[in-house]
């Protein structure tokens, strides 16, 4: 008996010895479990447009709960307001300007930038998405293949929308079939690409399906007239970002359900402001500034804090590549201008802040002359918004013959169209040609309507703000800066029957662009 006992004793050691090792790095420390990530972005939805955020008339009670369990950020930006160079920004960790073809939108995406879906599949993430991932455009291998950018997609599970605007994909049950397909010990990466609230919203569905009312709006933006056609758009948008809210509540009870809730990261966003004219695909406050709600209940230390630092599209990358701890020099990832945010996580109070945002863009959608874009550069810093519109001669929305392309069409734009000349503020203020700089507070003028750029007093903050953008996109090798911009407009577009679309168009040939109304070509003198 004492034998076996002492059999025993030794096989009980032995026992505890292996699961002690197992749970050791090589070095003797904690071996740490690598934490799954969620990663959820709206297709088109402007900061503060959350109901964390105090926007009444919208009800979003998931990412509020993100947002009270986790961090809510008050200063995220993407450095490009349209969906293709956003989302490059948030793969890459780099800076729009820093992605050759990537920095427009509808592109051929470079071989050489690889993304960081991609580096984590490679290392041991299960990696997939649903419906909108990197687009549009086209990311092909060395061989001619197309790449996925953001892993496997998982889009066959469909149910019938509430609106004829809304995706027939079922986001979560997709999802839930990706965690199904898991390997049982291998982390997740998941990128939930909604395709709401982006354009076409099934009219007056907000008060007809979402039960709002008009009145609901305490004021419209300045920059528009007042008419309630606006006010039930505005109410559509509302209504598509309470769906994709829904979609996002249900994943996170399934990630409950399953265990995996406390061990993921989960990050609740959008690509760049809401779709109605003078906002997407611009460069302004509304444009650029973006929800952001962050949570992960094993690593948030002193959840429920709001951030105000600057935070970046560009650091999604590098805080994925830390929370992973895959090496970055054996990743095969190009060197990222974004900073990790596990500091914020951890909250760490030595941690560095930056003092300021820039922004730009180039081409988006076509419509003018060769195909050429309308390039800005920009800054936030403090209370102020600096921009330079490199080619203010050129129609910063596309030309109007060609239906001002850069401006999704809508009911808010056919009323502003349709402003003119009785109310043509209106129509200037989003369809007309702008200053060459332009300078706003932006915390007394979040709407940017108020061009501050003579005024004496404000001299050297200008001076200042114009010196730190300019040297920073020196250093960040912009070929906008180092005189080389022009290289943005030669870069092919990917949709061939868009292809030189005004040259095409003025020439007499029969052009569709299905993303604008037949009435918004405008062939009136505005000159």
């Amino acid at each position: 008996m004492r034998l076996i006992k002492n059999i025993y004793n030794a096989l009980s050691c032995l026992l505890l010895l292996i699961v002690l090792c197992s749970c050791q790095s090589p070095k003797g420390e904690t071996k740490k479990i690598r934490p799954n990530i969620l990663f959820c972005i709206a297709d088109d939805a402007s900061f503060p447009h959350m109901g964390a955020y105090g926007t009444s008339w919208i009800k979003t009670p998931a990412f509020d709960s993100v947002a009270t369990n986790g961090l809510l950020f008050n200063n995220a930006y993407t450095p490009n307001a349209k969906c293709a160079p956003s989302r490059a920004c948030i793969l890459t960790g780099r800076n729009s300007w820093q992605l050759e073809e990537a920095a427009n939108h509808a592109c051929y995406f470079p071989l050489k930038f690889k993304s960081i879906i991609e580096t984590l599949g490679e290392n041991g993430y299960h990696a997939g998405y649903t419906e909108k991932g990197w687009a549009p455009g086209i990311a092909l291998d060395e061989e001619g293949n197309r790449r996925s950018l953001t892993g496997k997609k998982y889009s066959d599970i469909k149910l019938t929308p509430p609106t004829t605007g809304i995706s027939t994909a079922d986001y979560a049950a997709n999802f839930s079939q990706f965690l199904d397909d898991k390997p049982k010990d291998n982390p997740f990466i998941f990128w939930y690409g909604s395709r709401e609230p982006h354009r076409r919203f099934e009219f007056m569905s907000g008060a007809k399906k979402g039960k709002k009312e008009i009145d609901e709006i305490e004021k419209l933006f300045s920059f528009y007239p007042e008419n309630d056609s606006i006010r039930h758009d505005i109410l559509d948008y509302a209504y598509e970002i309470e769906y994709f809210d829904m979609h996002l509540g249900r994943m996170l009870e399934d990630l409950e359900d399953r265990g995996e809730l406390d061990n993921t990261i989960v990050i609740v966003t959008a690509d760049n402001g809401m779709a109605f004219p003078r906002i997407k695909g611009q460069a302004y406050e509304l444009s650029n500034h973006l929800p952001l709600a962050i949570m992960w209940g094993k690593g948030i230390v002193n959840p429920g804090r709001v951030i105000d630092e600057y935070v970046s599209f560009t650091d999604f990358a590098p805080t994925f590549m830390d929370v992973s701890g895959v090496d970055f020099d054996k990743s095969g990832m190009s060197e990222m201008e974004g900073a990790s945010l596990v500091n914020v996580f951890e909250d760490k109070e030595a941690r560095q802040k930056r003092a300021h945002m820039l922004i730009g863009k180039e081409r988006h959608d076509v419509g003018r002359p060769d195909d050429v874009g309308y390039p800005i550069r920009g800054i936030v810093k403090g209370d102020y918004l600096y921009l330079m519109n490199y080619k203010n001669d050129r129609w910063p929305s596309g030309d109007p013959f060609t239906g001002y392309l850069n401006c999704d069409g809508s009911p808010t734009k056919t009323v502003i169209l349709n402003s003119w000349p009785e109310e043509k503020e209106f129509w200037k203020m989003s369809f007309g040609k702008r200053f060459k700089e332009e300078l706003y507070n932006i915390k007394e003028d979040a709407e940017c309507t108020d061009n501050l750029i003579d005024n004496p007093e404000l001299s050297e903050t200008l001076a200042s703000m114009k010196s730190t953008m300019i040297e920073q996109l020196k250093l960040q090798q912009d070929p906008r800066i180092l005189g080389n911009g022009e290289i943005f407009d030669n870069y092919s577009y990917t949709s061939r029957s868009h292809v030189d679309f005004y040259n095409r168009y003025m020439g007499g040939e029969c052009m569709e662009a299905k993303w604008v109304n037949k009435s918004d070509f405008d062939t009136r003198s505005f000159e």
